[in-house]
């Protein structure tokens, strides 16, 4: 979007925060880059130029608005509803795998040349994937100089920076004050800007820009109704899960409020935050473009009243693919209540214990490598069931099978399908809410097709996959909508 001048320009005069993270203004005349809805006074559209990326901006030597703090913004919806080199790449350097491998690491897990892969983000980004990572290091600075009462150095580790210098000296370039400034300007906030227990270690308060319209119901109904005992919870209004990381392990708070999601985090290791909190937000699918998801989905009438009901339904997905993928085919076949057991037993079993601060959370779900080591006899479920059990988790162990965020969704889908007791209800709803494709679709789901048939829609699968090619590519935004319908509890927002 960045190319259509005259688009965004009418964006920043309007302060349109639907454009937030899809593009960045760099102010010609004081050498700073802010986000469409900045409230300063809009530049003269002659002093306007306009970059796709935080990283473009800084790397054509523009500072971050001290008032817009565009650094904050949601991530482009672009990373997730595209599956090309240039989005798996965004996703992996949002994982933190620049910082841990370097660029050859990242070039390896996409299979391409280190060149080729500098050369389309160049292209398309306007910076590198060093530039890339290096503003998201910053980022991640800047959160732990502000929420936390560590000293700088501990800080510049922790925010992957490999010296103090370079620390201090991106920190004043980027943003213009330096660390020490920027935490006397965060202690002087409101009380609601203000982190809550600096003292604990690990612990952080963070809010999750998104945005506007998010309808939380489906979202943490969803997560709330599957949690899995130990792993997950609902309490006191917040989903509350422990996470496998990198370094470590850590344990998350998050709460729908009206204009963030409230995110309190507690971790093993600091290094591990830039990864923690690019997991959650892909989890609750926060970079998504409600708007226009939900103009697309408004042109088929029957769709439209689903719509404006309650609009801004997003895609509960998950923060570990191999795990979703595990408890996918722990659930085939089976209610909901059933799913959660098997996976509860696994988890008792094999997981690894982890000590929760606040208590009732226990364990990690357990690991590819744990759970390929399993008895299949202990399984109880059927046979075939426990044949598909042990071929996938075998895959994932040996690395056969990927499912990360690097991975290529039609590949993906391929390799699931030759898979025993892997049919297309199991693979979409892996493809939907592991690989993140925001057009994978289940016709063949009985909720999806009780809700066709109260709505009038087509009741067949083949016939209801005609119909919803009208609602490409944003088809698994359409089963969110769908399943709403029902009274399920996934539909609702826990009490």
């Amino acid at each position: 979007m960045y190319t259509e001048t005259e688009r965004c320009v009418r964006a920043v005069q309007s302060k349109d925060a639907r454009f937030d993270g899809w593009f960045f203004t760099a102010v010609l005349t004081t050498r700073i880059y802010c986000r469409p809805s900045c409230p300063a006074v809009p530049p003269k559209p002659a002093n306007m130029t306009f970059y796709p990326s935080a990283a473009g901006c800084q790397q054509a030597g523009f500072r971050a608005c001290k008032r817009c703090r565009p650094d904050t913004s949601p991530g482009s919806p672009e990373w997730n509803q595209r599956a090309d080199l240039v989005a798996r790449a965004m996703r992996l350097i949002a994982d933190g795998v620049v910082d841990r491998e370097g660029v050859p690491g990242l070039a390896t897990r996409l299979g391409y040349s280190t060149r080729q892969i500098e050369r389309q983000l160049l292209a398309e980004l306007g910076a590198g994937p060093l530039a890339l990572a290096r503003a998201q290091r910053a980022q991640t600075a800047r959160i732990l100089i502000e929420t936390t009462a560590l000293p700088m150095a501990d800080i510049a580790f922790a925010a992957g920076f490999s010296a103090i210098r370079t620390f201090n000296d991106t920190v004043r370039e980027v943003f213009a004050l330096s660390p020490s400034d920027l935490r006397t300007r965060a202690a002087k906030k409101s009380a609601r800007d203000t982190p809550g227990t600096p003292d604990t270690p690990g612990f952080l308060s963070l809010r999750l820009p998104f945005r506007a319209p998010l309808n939380p119901d489906n979202l943490f109904g969803h997560l709330a109704a599957t949690a899995v005992p130990g792993v997950e919870e609902w309490r006191d209004g917040a989903y509350r899960r422990t996470l496998r990381l990198p370094y470590g392990h850590g344990v998350v708070a998050l709460a729908p409020q009206p204009d963030h999601i409230a995110c309190r985090l507690m971790l093993s290791d600091l290094r591990d935050l830039t990864v923690a909190i690019s997991r959650c937000r892909r989890m609750l699918d926060l970079d998504a473009d409600p708007v226009a998801i939900d103009d697309q989905l408004r042109t088929d009438p029957l769709l439209a009243p689903l719509v404006d009901k309650a609009p801004g339904r997003r895609v509960p997905r998950t923060v570990d693919e191999a795990e979703f993928a595990v408890r996918a085919v722990l659930g085939q076949q089976v209610s909901t209540a059933a799913a959660r057991t098997h996976a509860a037993r696994l988890v008792a079993a094999h997981g690894e214990p982890v000590d929760d601060p606040e208590g009732g959370l226990t364990h990690l779900f357990p690991s590819p490598g744990a759970l390929a080591a399993v008895d299949p006899a202990s399984l109880a479920m059927p046979r075939t069931r426990r044949a598909t059990f042990t071929s996938l988790v075998g895959q994932l162990a040996d690395e056969t099978l990927q499912l990360g965020v690097e991975t290529d969704w039609a590949e993906t889908r391929a390799r699931l399908l030759g898979l025993p007791g892997f049919g297309p209800w199991t693979v979409d709803v892996i493809a939907m809410r592991a690989l993140g494709d925001p057009d994978a679709f289940l016709p063949t789901d009985l909720g999806i097709r009780r809700a066709a048939q109260e709505l009038g829609l087509p009741s067949t699968p083949a016939a209801l996959t005609a119909r919803a090619a009208a609602w490409r590519p944003w088809r698994a935004y359409a089963v969110q909508y769908l399943w709403a319908t029902d009274s399920h509890p996934i539909n609702f927002l826990p009490v």
